[in-house]
């Protein structure tokens, strides 16, 4: 079930991996496209406005690190232009990339998505309300395209612990204060794995 803090006046979720999965899915019933805008936001964590940029010119394999790396132009979280970084992939969301751009015959400079900030919202948004309404669980009403970073970055600097300036580096913050806030408490299942281990 999706995890919210309503707390404050803009609702934060988080999204399981599965949850996730069932996100990309249901995104993909209306486009292979809105499926991978899904992936690039929640298993690769951009932003909305991050995910209109890459094409496959970007896309490399790593010797060094053997994963898969692409370069992302996005924000800069200390102000003034856009900051490039490159961004992890993970195989499985590689995987579906090459294959994407196979089936739709894309070059090496297309978009993966070429579609607006708004649009890609949207996306979410209609799919995140077909869950809803086919599961009758309204916690999914609450989800934005930012919880699908939120996600990401909590899943692997909480659930997975890798280190901070790893997650700042491929993630695209500038300095801890700006990616505090993505270390909330662990979930249970975390909890009980710490725990049992001592």
């Amino acid at each position: 079930m999706v995890r919210i803090d309503d707390s404050d006046p803009v609702v934060k979720c988080w999204l399981s991996p599965q949850e996730i999965d069932r996100l990309e899915q249901t995104a993909g019933d209306e486009g292979w496209e809105r499926e991978i805008a899904i992936q690039l936001m929640g298993r690769c964590g951009l932003r909305v406005s991050e995910v209109s940029y890459p094409s496959t010119e970007e896309l490399r394999w790593s010797k060094n690190g053997g994963i898969w790396l692409f370069e992302v132009q996005g924000k800069n979280t200390k102000g003034g232009g856009r900051k490039t970084r490159d961004a992890w992939m993970p195989e499985t969301v590689a995987d579906d990339i090459h294959k994407y751009t196979r089936e739709r015959k894309l070059s090496e400079s297309a978009l993966w998505v070429d579609a607006s900030t708004p649009s890609v919202r949207r996306w979410v948004k209609e799919a995140t309300q077909a869950i809803a309404d086919e599961t009758g669980n309204d916690r999914w009403e609450s989800v934005s395209s930012h919880d699908l970073r939120r996600s990401w970055a909590t899943y692997h600097l909480v659930e997975r612990q890798v280190d901070v300036r790893t997650m700042m580096a491929i993630g695209g913050w500038s300095d801890y204060s700006a990616i505090e806030p993505y270390l909330t408490e662990p979930t249970e299942r975390r909890i009980g794995e710490a725990m049992r281990s001592n």
